[in-house]
């Protein structure tokens, strides 16, 4: 039952070229950086990435993406990442742009075991009929846009059916997590963690503190620890913030 690693590095010592990966986080909160930091020391390349975005310039996701390590990503936003655009438009990014509320419960379903689902998010759009680019070809034309889905009436309301997220790995973070798996996240940050956490075949947890089986309150626990495989003691994590805003 204990699932603790001793460092990171060698919690995703097993994440090879080309594999799905479901991080957590949104913007910059909640954000698995030590992991995202490991997995760039790796090495790995070709990675299919699920995150709500891709980080920014420099930091989350975006190190990865400054590496050319990512080569597909699905997500909701493309954010301040002035990379992540340049790569798109110039052809070397693969993007599946996805409304927000439908990723979640694509990635909540992935996890429940539910392999899809009708939505009314979408229809009557190029997200139910098709034609989304995804990759462009560098010269301002389409090589690959979104195949059109399957559209249903219910009650007289058309509904879009949209496939269940599931991925070889998930990386996560969390405020405290215990060595069996069980984890807790702290205010906003609770925001896809939980989902990405769900939707991973191996799931890695990096935890702020570190407590003892028995310690969490099970009423308080987001993620229960059968999801996770494996828990790295993540201490002074920097959070950083992508716009800071304050009087003049």
């Amino acid at each position: 039952m204990n699932k603790l690693v001793s460092s990171p590095a060698l919690a995703v010592a097993d994440i090879p070229s080309g594999a799905s990966i479901a991080v957590g986080g949104f913007g910059l909160c909640g954000i698995p950086t030590t992991l995202i930091g490991a997995l760039y020391e790796l090495a790995s390349t070709d990675l299919v990435t699920v995150s709500n975005n891709c980080g920014v310039d420099g930091a989350g996701l975006g190190v990865l993406l400054g590496a050319r390590r990512i080569a597909r990503t699905t997500g909701s936003y493309v954010g301040e990442n002035k990379e992540f655009e340049r790569q798109f438009l110039s052809g070397e990014l693969e993007v599946e742009l996805v409304p927000q509320g439908t990723l979640a419960e694509r990635l909540r379903a992935g996890g429940a075991g539910i392999p899809a689902f009708y939505t009314p998010a979408g229809v009557g759009t190029q997200v139910a009929e098709g034609g989304l680019p995804w990759r462009y070809d560098g010269a301002g034309g389409v090589a690959l846009s979104s195949p059109p889905k399957e559209v249903r009436v219910f009650d007289g309301v058309s509904y879009v059916l949209e496939r269940a997220i599931t991925t070889d790995f998930a990386l996560v973070h969390a405020r405290y997590g215990d060595t069996h798996g069980n984890l807790v996240y702290e205010a906003s940050a609770a925001n896809f963690n939980p989902l990405c956490a769900a939707a991973g075949r191996v799931t890695i947890a990096e935890v702020e503190e570190l407590v003892e089986p028995g310690e969490l309150d099970p009423a308080h626990v987001h993620t229960p620890g059968i999801f996770v495989a494996r828990v790295v003691h993540a201490p002074g994590v920097a959070k950083l913030i992508e716009k800071r805003t304050v009087r003049s």
